[in-house]
Formats: structure tokens, sequence, C-alpha cells
């Protein structure tokens, strides 16, 4: 999805010919497959962070087309709406000291994006949702004019037969709204993971990051506001859920189970269950999987597993883990890395196929369980019954992933970020957290929360340690 496309305006004869290239191109990666022709031994590590523009007034501002203009970085790149950016840390190899090589790069890259910004009369923000976005921002006047975007309204507005998407979304407070365009997917931001590993290990990462999405997330939630409402922890699960749905599509989600076999079966089921969205025709050989990976690109399962190719034209496997928010700041996303790493690592180790034994089923109540209700949110474990999920990281899983860390190669110096995450459990300050507290404080003002909020982000500390 991160392609332009070089027109829009589809025909049925576009999509018959598209799912005729696409069910070849899963042919052929079946053939890749059996070949064994996936990258056997590297591990690379990279990320996306999706970010908002705003003005003075803690409202959008739409200009991220000159603010890229001036950046002029390849790794910084638009995103569906006016008012948001990505950011890409280019592969980094995976050994010791990578989770400081990555901080230095967001880091370096976010201090420059500010400097324009500041120039555009703007500031850089990151975080979940925004609490002071309005309806009115959420239109088509604010799309990022590529024809990707474009053609995927058109073709989800198509699917619902031009029925409005509805949100409904209950927490402190209950959200019912109706949009009738793509613009809902823009409210929300993350901070998303990808892992390149051998292939023989694929399988057992990405069915980890499956089983790890609970725990993970009721330590990271960022997202309790939308449009003035107090929801979820991680507000932006249900929300995107529920903006993308189109007759029970399915197309976000953690998927319907773990992989069993073989990392082919993520593929044969995008083309098994999921609905052409954008039919491209691409003239690249077959054995690019132009088709195959667009496809796998409009469907936004949770965590998802990717195909690439490197510089030399070798294909490689990459799980992209989905689930992590934007912010609260640089050193948080860090943190929350370094534990994703972690469990994946311990899990991937234990048996099971990675799962470490939790059912598929279970790991999904658990998913929507931790979105919710964060760190008291009451999970399923192997060995452990129910347990609420502080109490699961401080007493299991935090040691648990330190040893997974190690199984990775990586030393008591990159664990160490795993310090963060122990003080955010037990002090039970995630960002959401946070935020709902400054609310109080700031009388229910979302402008006041996010005056306060930017500001405690540009100091840079992570979000336990910040003040009211």
């Amino acid at each position: 999805m991160g392609d332009e496309i070089d027109r829009g305006g589809f025909e049925p004869a576009d999509f018959d010919e598209f799912s005729r290239r696409l069910a070849r191109e899963t042919r052929l990666a079946r053939e890749m497959f059996e070949a064994q022709s996936f990258a056997k031994d590297e591990y690379r590590l990279g990320f996306e962070l999706e970010a908002w523009i705003l003005d003075h007034n803690y409202f959008p501002s739409p200009v991220n087309q000159p603010l890229l203009k001036a950046l002029d970085n390849p790794l910084a790149v638009a995103e569906l709406s006016r008012f948001n950016v990505e950011f890409n840390c280019a592969p980094l190899a995976f050994e010791p000291g990578v989770l400081d090589r990555a901080e230095a790069a967001f880091s370096k890259m976010w201090a420059e994006c500010n400097a324009i910004a500041h120039g555009l009369d703007a500031n850089m923000v990151m975080i979940g949702t925004l609490p002071t976005i309005r309806d009115e921002d959420l239109t088509l006047k604010n799309i990022t004019p590529l024809n990707r975007y474009y053609s995927l309204n058109e073709e989800l507005q198509r699917r619902r037969r031009g029925l409005p998407v509805r949100i409904d979304i209950s927490g402190e407070d209950r959200l019912v709204c109706e949009h009738f365009d793509l613009m809902l997917e823009a409210a929300t931001t993350s901070f998303q993971i990808h892992l390149q590993t051998p292939a023989d290990a694929a399988l057992r990462y990405y069915n980890a990051g499956v089983a790890a999405a609970a725990p993970l997330l009721s330590a990271c939630g960022n997202a309790p506001f939308l449009f003035g409402k107090g929801l979820w922890e991680e507000t932006r699960i249900p929300l995107f859920e529920q903006a993308i749905n189109f007759e029970g599509s399915g197309r976000v989600g953690l998927g319907r189970g773990y992989l069993e076999d073989s990392c082919l079966e993520h593929f044969e089921q995008n083309l098994r269950d999921h609905p052409v969205l954008l039919p491209v025709a691409y003239d690249d050989p077959p054995e690019r999987l132009r088709h195959l990976r667009l496809h796998n690109g409009t469907i936004w399962r949770w965590n998802r597993l990717l195909i690439g190719f490197s510089e030399d034209g070798a294909p490689h496997l990459r799980i992209e883990h989905r689930i992590l928010p934007a912010g609260p700041t640089i050193v948080d996303m860090i943190a929350n890395t370094a534990l994703y790493l972690g469990l994946i690592g311990h899990l991937a180790s234990a048996g099971g196929g990675g799962s470490g034994g939790l059912p598929f089923a279970q790991a999904a109540e658990n998913f929507y369980a931790a979105a919710r209700h964060g760190l008291d949110a009451e999970l399923h474990w192997p060995g452990e019954g129910r347990i609420r999920a502080d109490a699961l990281l401080l007493n299991r899983l935090l040691p648990a992933a330190r040893e997974g860390l190690a199984a990775f190669g990586l030393t008591a110096e990159d664990a160490s970020r795993l310090d963060l995450i122990e003080a955010r459990v037990r002090s039970r300050r995630t960002g959401a957290a946070w935020q709902r507290e400054a609310l109080v404080a700031a009388k229910g003002d979302l402008h006041r929360l996010m005056a306060a909020y930017c500001e405690r982000q540009r100091c840079g500390a992570p979000a336990h340690q910040w003040e009211l």
C-alpha cells in the first residue's frame, strides 16, 4: 500500500485480470516456499512511525505535502490524511546496540521534521488518537491527493453499497457515529515494528506475535480518547476494525488462527477469503510477486507477514507487528520494541509453534481485553489461568522477555530497556493512563490536556515520569 498507483476508475475486467495474476503468484509463492528460496540466515529490524501535524490550537494542520517536500527524505512519506506523515527507519542489522541505533535514527529525523514543521507554523506530535480531532477534520478535503487513497476510498464505498460506516465503541463513555468515507482511518496513528527473520523461523515468530499481543498492548496503551469521549485504552483497535469493515470482511484483525505448517497459509488465506480492492496491473516479472504483495497490503492484520526483496533480488520474510500506538515518546516506543522482541524471542523457543501453548481463541480474547482495559485486563495465560495483565508482566513475562532478548543475541544493556517497562507497569502510568489523569487535572479541557502532553513529549522523558 506504500506505492502510488498510476490510475483509478477500475472496471470489472481489471478485477478479473488482477485475480488471475494473484492466483498465479500465490502458486509461484508456494513453489518458492517449497524450494526454500527465502533468506535463511538473517535478522533485520525496521520501524514505521505515523505522526500528527498540529497547529497551535492542537487541531490537525493539513500541511504534509510542503513539509515532506522541504524534508526531502525518502524515509518520510505521506499518509492517508494531509495532517499525518509516516517515518521509516532503514533496516538495521539485528545485533547488540540495535535499539540504540534505532533511537538515534528516529530522534534525528524527528528533530529535522519538527524544525520544518515550525517553519510551517505547526508542530509534530506522536499520539495514538488525537483528543482534539473533530469530525470535520476527517473529510475528503483532507485526504492526501494520491491515486491509491482515492481508489481505496471509492472501492470501500462501493463494497458498502453506499452505506455509511457505523462506529459504536463503549468505554467510560459511548461513541456512536456514522461516516461515509475512508477518513476515519486517519484518526489512528501507530508505531509498527518490522522483524525480518530466517525463513525457517518466521512461522514461530509470527505465531508468537499473536500470543504476545495482549500483554504487550496492555503495557503500551496511548489512545484513550476520540471525539471528546473516554473509550478504550487503545481506541485505535476498535476504531480501525470498524472503519474498514464491510460485509463482515474481517480485513482488520488478528486473523483466523495461528499458522500451522507454513507461512504460505497466510497468503493462501488472502487469496481465498478476501476480495481484491485495488486491481492494479504491474509489468514486473511474476517472480516479484507485486500483485500478491499489493493484495496483502490491503488486508490489515494486526500481526502481518510480509514478503520483501533484498537489493540483490533475493526474497525474504518479515513480520510487521501493527498493534502499538504512536508515542508517547521515542524512548517509550523503543522500550515497547524491546518488550515485543523479548516476548516473541521467549515464546518462539518455548514450543507450541510459537504460541507458548496459548489457544488462538484465548489469544484473541486477551487482545481485545488488553485494548479495552490496559493493565487492568484479565488475561488467560498457560500455567496461570486468568491473571491480571500487570501481575502477569511483573511476575512472569518481563523476566521471560529478558531471556528472550538474550536468545536473540542481544546484551544486558539492550535488555535494560525493559527497566522502563517495569517502572511503567509498577507505577501504572501508561500513556493512556497519564492522559486520563491529566484530563481530570485539566478539568475536562482537551486543549489543556494536549498542551501538557506536547510539552512533556518535547522534554523526551518517558511518560511514566511525567507530571500532570
